[in-house]
């Protein structure tokens, strides 16, 4: 490595760039920077709460707030009261975020496809593998500062 090498600069490019592309295609959909992970999280684990959600996506409580309730407005989510907490909110999709699931899913495979254009399938694979590892460590790494951080 190059003494101004930073593997968290290229990581904040690519982080940067993935919300700019991915909010220019969703623009029409009204599906703000970033709302999309909530969207397609959801899709795979319809009716969690708010704070599984952030758990899972290891965004503040806040943040998924902010986005849940953008997205409910925009008729993407509904909220329910969690009959087992009733503190808690279990957040559903409605059929009009069901239909822009392929289109949330052709944009981020477009991203993914467009970055790593040039490497091989192994690179592919490595990269993956190791950006894994590194967010593994970071959430470790979380965890030991108090919080409820699990590993991926």
């Amino acid at each position: 490595m190059s003494s101004g090498s930073s593997i968290g600069r290229w990581i904040s490019i690519l982080y940067r760039y993935r919300l700019n592309y991915l909010g220019k295609r969703l623009e029409p959909y009204n599906i703000g920077s970033g709302q999309h992970f909530f969207l397609r999280v959801l899709f795979d684990k319809d009716g969690i709460n708010q704070e599984e959600l952030s758990d899972f996506l290891k965004i503040d409580k806040a943040t998924t707030a902010k986005a849940i309730k953008k997205l409910e407005k925009e008729g993407y989510v509904v909220r329910k009261v969690d009959v087992m907490d009733k503190r808690a909110y279990q957040v559903f999709l409605t059929n009009k975020a069901l239909n822009v699931i392929p289109i949330i899913d052709k944009a981020v495979k477009d991203w993914e496809e467009l970055i790593a254009e040039g490497l091989s399938l192994p690179e592919k694979v490595l990269v993956e593998e190791l950006l894994g590892k590194m967010a593994q460590n970071a959430c470790r790494i979380k965890g030991k500062e108090g919080n409820r951080f699990e590993t991926i």
